[in-house]
């Protein structure tokens, strides 16, 4: 009996994933687009998108040093039964730039010597096609740009290809531009700065090159505008080439199903759980109507591990690895010091949910405050999604909850700083809520805050604003998935606070809220009418067989929270 295939959580090297017969999925069907494609490609993919392993299953396709392991590292997968004609034919330089850190001061050096180190590995694994002294050759050379000057001259002499791999290429220069400023940003890459000098020599050095990050500023401000390579990070043909389309965790979940690794456990419901949290994402609005969208794939993974592992879904939805990448994102887009009109752009998009606005394709540091540039970063950096095209707009969305818990984290920390709240107390009215039924501490708590928050009031006063609060806090309760604008019933009731059975099974009482806001000068007969309203609807929201299904075995409670300029209305349960 074959055994059975681990889980590739935490794995990126594709030559180890091959030789252990671990779960790969299969993306070898896009090495022949990539080189039909052209010569020179750069891409850009969020965080924990699969990258890295796709970049390491390429260099073990193209280098020649493999070109005899070919059918054992490709067996069973699309190109093992169409190579193309340049397999095996390279010989690979690969660098990943998240390895050089350091402040400015030693940046260069540290950039120099991680060069030097993975060139000189170069010479080593490639010297038996060339001279008996080319591996001494190399080494003996005292700059990375001599040993590839060398290297050039010797392959292009005996007709060696190369290929240059860059992994991370802007990991370094981000942290640069964010945490010691554009101006030295700039010296790294313009005029005579050491990376863009580098990045000049790749070209006529290398007959493929691919690079891949996380953002295009890097590589517009190193060569003004991508003439060392096509961006193909909105090309139709490589929308699903990362991550994983529903198709390919149906398939993993039916194979582990199969070996008996989630006995007990349902297609529909697994799925139907990660969802949300995870799937969502289109990277090109040519397909945003025909390709289905893409999960997370690194999330896909360690959702699965933990089911296998503990028989039951991980309580904390968002992998706790990736804490680090959300604190390099806060960096990146600078949240913690955004203009105010950068600032209302992240509070439209936490409140409604989207943003239309034009995809920039490239655009320079100097320019990242422009509206324009600033919701492309957000797309790139994957905080938001092509939805739909409006005219000559696109409409990009949140993608899913494990992005919208980070718009809303940074509403809170944003409240937080104004008007603080007591967090245990507002836990305790939350298991109140969800256990007994007692539904009122938590809601009048909320508004309270809203209340105090008076410095920032001209950024959330009115509806629409007073309902991004209510999401940001509502975030916090741990019993429910906060579902904002659920559709039942021909209409949307504001929230519904589905019990979140699967970690708590316990929960006794779900909840539809609709929120009502009044001017501050609205008259009496005003606020009955828009009460009376508000009863009507909630009323036939909770009739809504989609309600029914989601509340499970709960009592279901109505509840209207009316609130007039900053103040607490009125507040009441519509039997």
């Amino acid at each position: 009996m074959a055994s059975i295939k681990l889980l590739p959580y935490g794995i990126s090297d594709f030559k180890q994933l091959r030789q252990e017969q671990l779960y790969y999925v299969d993306k070898t069907m896009y090495l022949p687009v990539m080189e039909e494609t052209d010569h020179f490609l750069f891409l850009i993919r969020p965080r924990r998108f699969g990258k890295s392993i796709f970049l390491s299953m390429l260099r073990s396709y193209y280098d020649i040093n493999e070109r005899d392991n070919f059918e054992s590292l490709f067996e069973g997968l699309w190109i093992a039964n169409h190579p193309t004609k340049e397999r095996g034919k390279f010989q690979i330089l690969y660098f990943d730039f998240s390895m050089i850190g350091g402040t400015s001061d030693v940046l260069e050096q540290n950039f120099e010597e991680y060069c030097q180190v993975m060139i000189n590995e170069f010479a080593h694994r490639y010297a038996s096609f060339y001279e008996d002294d080319f591996e001494a050759s190399v080494a003996n050379l005292h700059s990375s740009r001599a040993k590839l000057s060398y290297i050039n001259a010797k392959a292009k002499t005996l007709g060696h290809s190369l290929y240059l791999i860059i992994d991370e290429y802007d990991n370094f220069t981000n942290t640069v531009l964010n945490e010691e400023g554009e101006a030295i940003y700039h010296g790294l890459t313009h005029a005579s700065g050491f990376y863009r000098e580098t990045f000049k020599q790749y070209k006529p050095t290398f007959a493929r090159i691919l690079m891949m990050g996380v953002s295009p500023v890097t590589m517009d401000d190193l060569t003004s505008g991508f003439n060392i390579a096509s961006n193909i990070s909105t090309s139709p043909e490589f929308n699903m080439m990362l991550g994983f389309s529903e198709e390919d965790v149906r398939g993993m979940i039916r194979y582990y199903k199969s070996v008996g690794r989630l006995d007990g456990h349902d297609e529909e419901s697994l799925l139907a759980e990660m969802k949300p949290w995870y799937d969502g994402y289109c990277f090109s609005e040519e397909v945003v109507d025909s390709d289905p969208k893409m999960f997370n794939c690194d999330m896909v993974l360690y959702y699965l591990n933990r089911v296998m592992r503990t028989g039951k879904s991980p309580r904390q939805m968002i992998d706790p690895n990736t804490r680090t990448d959300y604190a390099k994102m806060r960096r990146l887009i600078q949240l913690d010091t955004l203009d105010n009109y950068r600032r209302g752009i992240i509070h439209k998009i936490s409140e409604e949910g989207f943003v239309v606005g034009r995809l920039q394709e490239s655009f320079d540091a100097s320019r990242l405050a422009d509206r324009e540039n600033f919701i492309s970063l957000l797309f790139y950096y994957g905080m938001l999604t092509i939805d739909d095209i409006d005219g000559a707009d696109l409409r990009f969305v949140i993608p899913n909850n494990n992005v919208r818990l980070q718009y809303y984290d940074w509403l809170l920390s944003e409240y937080q700083s104004i008007a603080r709240i007591d967090i245990s107390r507002l836990n305790e009215a939350y298991k109140n809520a969800a256990l007994r039924g007692d539904w009122r501490p938590m809601l009048e708590t909320i508004a309270e805050v809203y209340r105090d928050t008076t410095s920032v009031r001209q950024l959330i006063e009115g509806e629409r604003n007073l309902q991004g609060f209510m999401n940001a806090y509502l975030s916090l309760n741990p019993y429910y998935i906060v579902a904002p604008e659920v559709e039942v019933a021909h209409g949307y009731c504001d929230f519904f606070l589905m019990p979140d059975f699967i970690h708590y099974p316990m929960v006794a009482h779900s909840y539809i809220l609709e929120l009502k806001y009044l001017k501050a000068d609205a008259t009496k007969a005003e606020a009955d009418r828009q009460w009376n309203e508000a009863e009507e609807q909630i009323l036939r929201y909770a009739e809504a067989p989609r309600v029914r299904q989601l509340m499970g075995n709960t009592q279901l409670h109505l509840l209207i929270l009316q609130i007039r300029g900053y103040n607490l209305e009125r507040l009441g349960i519509v039997d």
